[in-house]
């Protein structure tokens, strides 16, 4: 987006990090190359938004940290080093907006995110609830960083809300641990019963004033308009859809954001990293809302 590079940031309101890493991957790997063309796509946006008002980064202090540097050979180092250089990041600014790479880095974040602000509420977008056990001598592949976070205490289940679910899934009981631990699952298909309007309304009446992680995985979107991913799962949401549910995060207390398992090795003409830097711009934009108002109010 054109933004600083500051690999060593302090005191800024958010600091964007790419997470190369794909070593958790289970279908098509490429996710590590993610942060790289987000970045490349990302000099479309410039200017202010319609309708928003004030440009993002006039009401911001962004820059953008550049990559974490993870191993491509183990999950548990390349889950370690992440978490460590989070944490850091955490320690010095306010938040982080974490493009990448495969999902199971989310972990790494919501580890980090807990150091500072404690259990949190989680927004989290994506074809799959990502609540698997460990499979195949993987314990950290891109299904499992939701059961390790709610096993961790690291989020609130009752106030995480997980959308756009739908596919297959490795057994008929995969949702049973999300939803047996308090989580909404709002799959696909309700969404489509539900609307967007109503949708947020659920997402507001569920997080609350809690601080909140929000999780984009890219597959939330119909390969028609996201095909550069590694596990695509037709009957997605549009892209109109989710920027319009993301505005729901204006209303929340955003404290950390993420936008994974972009692969541009199946990307067509780039459609899948625009969207994914979309994605990105609009977050910032509504943490910037989300903390105006509460300055607002004190």
């Amino acid at each position: 987006m054109r933004l600083t590079h500051d690999p060593a940031p302090v005191g800024q309101d958010v600091v964007v990090i790419g997470a190369p890493y794909d070593g958790g991957t289970s279908y098509r790997p490429g996710a590590r190359f993610g942060p790289r063309q987000i970045r490349c796509e990302s000099g479309l946006i410039h200017g202010v938004g319609i309708d928003r008002g004030p440009g993002v980064f006039d009401l911001l202090s962004v820059v953008d940290g550049g990559d974490i540097d993870l191993t491509p050979f183990n999950q548990h180092i390349a889950i370690a080093t992440a978490q460590d250089h989070l944490s850091r990041l955490l320690a010095d600014n306010a938040a982080l907006l974490m493009l990448g790479g495969d999902h199971s880095l989310t972990l790494s974040a919501l580890r980090a995110v807990h150091a500072k602000h404690g259990p949190v509420a989680v927004l989290h977008l994506d074809a799959h609830s990502d609540t698997n056990p460990a499979m195949i001598g993987g314990e950290f592949h891109h299904g499992t960083p939701f059961r390790h976070a709610i096993e961790e205490g690291l989020v609130q289940a009752d106030a995480m809300v997980q959308l756009g679910i739908r596919g297959h899934n490795p057994r008929p009981d995969s949702l049973d641990y999300a939803r047996g631990h308090g989580v909404r699952v709002v799959t696909a298909d309700e969404f489509a019963d539900l609307g967007t309007a109503r949708t947020a309304d659920l997402i507001r009446a569920r997080i609350g004033d809690r601080p909140v992680y929000v999780s984009v995985d890219i597959d939330v979107v119909d390969p028609a308009f996201a095909p550069g991913t590694g596990t695509p799962a037709p009957g997605g949401l549009t892209s109109r859809e989710v920027l319009a549910l993301l505005r729901t995060v204006g209303d929340l207390d955003p404290v950390g954001f993420d936008v994974m398992e972009v692969s541009p090795l199946y990307d067509h003409a780039g459609i899948t990293c625009v969207l994914a830097t979309e994605i990105g711009a609009e977050l910032l934009y509504q943490y910037a809302r989300a903390h105006r108002k509460k300055e607002e109010n004190q």
